[in-house]
């Protein structure tokens, strides 16, 4: 169970040092003790921006492979949810990493996500949640 949902952006902070934000995300990485789970979409995305090095990419596949973070499964069923939220937030704009993000915490109640994406995730409500509790 994920308490706890991961964006792209700390996966790659995580595994990048020369990452401005590879300091805080560490150190907010130590203060969670509950299940990390991120989408497809998110995994992605930082499979993408990490590309440059395959050891960086090898280092993304072992936060998976050890048990560190999990992948929350997309079905069919979140996909008419996921697309009316990027419509929904299409002047920020909402990309799918993020519309399939929402769209698992409105799913699994989970409202505690952690990204450094905190301009959008600010403004993103998520369906009887409220706002996000963004970490950092």
């Amino acid at each position: 169970m994920t308490n706890v949902l991961v964006d792209a952006g700390p996966l790659v902070a995580l595994i990048d040092r020369s990452d401005p934000y590879h300091q805080v995300c560490r150190e907010a990485l130590s203060t969670i003790s509950d299940p990390l789970g991120t989408v497809w979409p998110a995994y992605t995305e930082a499979m993408y921006l990490l590309r440059s090095s395959a050891k960086a990419q090898r280092a993304l596949w072992d936060m998976i492979n050890v048990g560190g973070l999990h992948l929350v499964e997309l079905g069919n069923e979140d996909c008419p949810r996921m697309r009316e939220l990027m419509w929904k937030y299409r002047d920020l704009p909402m990309d799918l990493a993020d519309a399939a993000l929402v769209r698992i915490a409105e799913r699994e109640r989970i409202r505690r996500i952690f990204t450094i994406d905190r301009h959008d995730f600010e403004v993103y409500r998520p369906q009887r949640l409220g706002r996000f509790d963004i970490l950092p």
